[in-house]
Protein backbone atom coordinates (compact mmCIF):
# COMPACT_ATOMS: atom_id res chain seq x y z
CA UNK A 1 0.00 0.00 0.00
CA UNK A 2 1.42 3.42 -1.17
CA UNK A 3 1.94 6.30 1.32
CA UNK A 4 0.11 9.23 0.37
CA UNK A 5 1.98 12.52 1.25
CA UNK A 6 0.12 15.35 2.46
CA UNK A 7 1.45 19.01 2.67
CA UNK A 8 0.52 22.59 3.85
CA UNK A 9 2.03 25.87 3.33
CA UNK A 10 0.63 28.35 5.93
CA UNK A 11 1.40 31.96 7.00
CA UNK A 12 3.42 32.86 10.43
CA UNK A 13 4.52 35.96 11.61
CA UNK A 14 8.50 35.32 9.99
CA UNK A 15 6.73 34.39 6.74
CA UNK A 16 5.13 30.98 4.85
CA UNK A 17 6.23 27.96 6.64
CA UNK A 18 5.90 24.12 5.37
CA UNK A 19 5.00 20.58 6.72
CA UNK A 20 4.46 17.61 5.17
CA UNK A 21 3.73 13.77 6.15
CA UNK A 22 2.04 10.96 5.58
CA UNK A 23 -0.45 8.83 8.20
CA UNK A 24 2.68 7.49 9.65
CA UNK A 25 3.90 10.95 10.84
CA UNK A 26 5.45 13.99 9.52
CA UNK A 27 8.11 13.67 7.16
CA UNK A 28 9.33 17.40 6.74
CA UNK A 29 9.51 21.47 7.52
CA UNK A 30 10.57 23.74 6.22
CA UNK A 31 11.40 27.24 8.22
CA UNK A 32 9.61 30.25 7.04
CA UNK A 33 10.15 32.32 4.08
CA UNK A 34 8.64 35.33 2.07
CA UNK A 35 7.82 33.58 -0.74
CA UNK A 36 5.02 30.62 -1.00
CA UNK A 37 6.57 29.50 -3.92
CA UNK A 38 10.20 28.71 -2.40
CA UNK A 39 8.92 26.87 0.20
CA UNK A 40 6.88 24.69 -1.59
CA UNK A 41 9.66 23.74 -3.75
CA UNK A 42 12.16 23.34 -1.03
CA UNK A 43 9.43 21.33 0.93
CA UNK A 44 8.75 19.12 -2.13
CA UNK A 45 11.67 18.07 -3.41
CA UNK A 46 11.74 14.53 -4.17
CA UNK A 47 8.08 13.73 -2.71
CA UNK A 48 6.21 11.61 -4.92
CA UNK A 49 2.99 12.94 -5.58
CA UNK A 50 2.18 15.26 -2.71
CA UNK A 51 -1.25 16.04 -2.06
CA UNK A 52 -2.11 20.05 -0.69
CA UNK A 53 -4.12 19.81 2.18
CA UNK A 54 -4.94 22.75 3.96
CA UNK A 55 -5.90 21.07 7.52
CA UNK A 56 -3.09 18.96 7.59
CA UNK A 57 -1.69 19.11 11.47
CA UNK A 58 -3.92 21.91 11.91
CA UNK A 59 -3.63 22.20 15.87
CA UNK A 60 0.60 21.82 15.05
CA UNK A 61 -0.29 24.83 12.33
CA UNK A 62 -2.17 26.80 15.17
CA UNK A 63 1.50 25.60 17.41
CA UNK A 64 4.05 26.72 14.84
CA UNK A 65 2.18 29.78 14.57
CA UNK A 66 2.00 30.97 17.83
CA UNK A 67 5.60 30.18 18.27
CA UNK A 68 6.71 32.77 15.74
CA UNK A 69 4.72 35.01 17.42
CA UNK A 70 6.97 34.71 20.62
CA UNK A 71 5.21 32.25 22.78
CA UNK A 72 6.66 29.56 25.07
CA UNK A 73 5.75 26.21 22.66
CA UNK A 74 6.94 22.77 24.08
CA UNK A 75 6.17 20.77 20.41
CA UNK A 76 5.26 17.06 22.01
CA UNK A 77 7.53 14.49 21.12
CA UNK A 78 4.22 12.27 20.64
CA UNK A 79 3.98 13.77 17.29
CA UNK A 80 5.02 11.50 15.18
CA UNK A 81 8.06 11.53 13.11
CA UNK A 82 9.24 9.23 9.91
CA UNK A 83 12.97 9.98 9.62
CA UNK A 84 13.56 7.35 6.58
CA UNK A 85 17.25 7.31 5.31
CA UNK A 86 18.67 7.67 8.46
CA UNK A 87 21.13 5.35 10.23
CA UNK A 88 20.11 3.84 13.55
CA UNK A 89 23.13 6.96 14.76
CA UNK A 90 21.05 9.53 12.48
CA UNK A 91 17.99 8.67 14.34
CA UNK A 92 19.36 8.92 17.78
CA UNK A 93 20.85 12.02 17.28
CA UNK A 94 17.98 13.59 16.08
CA UNK A 95 15.64 11.91 18.52
CA UNK A 96 17.73 12.94 21.36
CA UNK A 97 17.86 16.69 19.59
CA UNK A 98 14.51 16.37 19.89
CA UNK A 99 14.75 16.50 23.74
CA UNK A 100 16.71 20.08 24.30
CA UNK A 101 13.86 22.79 25.47
CA UNK A 102 13.36 25.53 24.80
CA UNK A 103 15.19 28.22 25.61
CA UNK A 104 18.47 25.75 26.00
CA UNK A 105 21.29 25.01 24.11
CA UNK A 106 24.10 22.28 24.28
CA UNK A 107 27.02 21.74 22.00
CA UNK A 108 27.26 19.38 19.42
CA UNK A 109 29.64 17.56 21.70
CA UNK A 110 27.10 17.19 24.43
CA UNK A 111 24.78 15.77 22.05
CA UNK A 112 27.17 13.23 20.72
CA UNK A 113 27.42 11.91 24.32
CA UNK A 114 23.46 11.77 24.97
CA UNK A 115 23.58 9.99 21.51
CA UNK A 116 25.94 7.45 22.59
CA UNK A 117 28.65 8.37 20.79
CA UNK A 118 30.69 11.18 23.15
CA UNK A 119 33.39 11.32 20.20
CA UNK A 120 30.95 11.99 17.21
CA UNK A 121 30.76 15.80 17.53
CA UNK A 122 31.22 16.04 13.73
CA UNK A 123 28.88 13.49 12.35
CA UNK A 124 26.18 14.98 14.61
CA UNK A 125 27.09 18.20 12.86
CA UNK A 126 26.40 16.48 9.79
CA UNK A 127 23.31 14.93 10.72
CA UNK A 128 22.01 17.77 11.68
CA UNK A 129 22.81 19.13 8.32
CA UNK A 130 20.21 17.27 6.46
CA UNK A 131 17.99 17.45 9.63
CA UNK A 132 14.43 17.29 7.75
CA UNK A 133 12.26 18.74 10.63
CA UNK A 134 13.86 22.07 11.67
CA UNK A 135 11.91 23.37 14.36
CA UNK A 136 10.20 20.52 15.41
CA UNK A 137 13.77 18.72 15.87
CA UNK A 138 15.63 22.15 17.33
CA UNK A 139 18.76 21.62 15.64
CA UNK A 140 18.99 25.42 16.11
CA UNK A 141 19.87 24.84 20.06
CA UNK A 142 23.19 22.86 19.08
CA UNK A 143 25.96 25.27 19.77
CA UNK A 144 29.95 24.90 19.43
CA UNK A 145 31.84 24.11 22.41
CA UNK A 146 33.50 27.84 22.45
CA UNK A 147 30.17 29.26 22.60
CA UNK A 148 29.54 29.92 19.20
CA UNK A 149 26.74 29.40 17.01
CA UNK A 150 28.37 26.65 14.76
CA UNK A 151 26.77 25.75 11.22
CA UNK A 152 22.92 25.80 10.49
CA UNK A 153 21.94 24.87 6.97
CA UNK A 154 18.73 26.16 6.80
CA UNK A 155 17.78 29.09 4.23
CA UNK A 156 19.12 32.19 6.83
CA UNK A 157 21.94 30.28 8.18
CA UNK A 158 23.23 31.67 11.30
CA UNK A 159 21.61 34.36 11.09
CA UNK A 160 18.00 32.54 11.64
CA UNK A 161 19.52 30.78 14.18
CA UNK A 162 20.47 33.87 16.02
CA UNK A 163 17.23 35.21 15.72
CA UNK A 164 15.09 31.70 17.02
CA UNK A 165 17.49 31.76 20.09
CA UNK A 166 16.55 35.34 20.54
CA UNK A 167 12.79 34.24 20.43
CA UNK A 168 13.01 31.65 22.51
CA UNK A 169 15.00 33.60 25.20
CA UNK A 170 12.09 35.88 24.65
CA UNK A 171 9.63 33.32 25.47
CA UNK A 172 11.27 31.83 27.92
CA UNK A 173 10.74 35.29 30.07
CA UNK A 174 6.87 35.94 29.60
Amino acid sequence: MQKVTKYTIFQTKWGYFGLAGTEYGLCRTQLPGLKPEKIKSRLLKNLKNPQYDKSFCKILQQQITAYFEGDCIKFSREITLTLDGFTSFGKAVLTTCREIEIGQTITYGKLANKAGRPNASRAVGSTLAKNPLPLIIPCHRIIRSDGKMGGFSAPGGITLKKKMLKLEGKAIKI
